[in-house]
């Protein structure tokens, strides 16, 4: 074969070669999926988020509601008296 052919393949050849290199770094780097431990305890922390956020809005009606009652009887002891 003649050496003059396989000149311009040197530089395409060197050009996968770097890439591959940079995408095994980019592999190894890059975190792994979550264990099905680590899954398993985030679905529960987000369950707990979600009963507290839930919670929270019925104390927050609650409040409301309080507030108005003793609102409202104030201003009938203002008009009443």
């Amino acid at each position: 074969m003649n050496p003059d052919v396989l000149l311009p393949l040197i530089p395409i050849a060197a050009i996968i070669a770097v890439a591959a290199v940079k995408i095994a770094r980019v592999r190894a780097t890059r975190p792994e999926s979550p264990s099905t431990d680590a899954t398993a305890r985030f679905d529960a922390l987000e369950r707990v988020v979600q009963d507290l956020q839930r919670e929270l809005t019925e104390t927050q009606e609650r409040l409301d509601f309080a507030e108005r009652l003793l609102g409202k009887a104030r201003e009938e002891r203002r008009i009443g008296g």
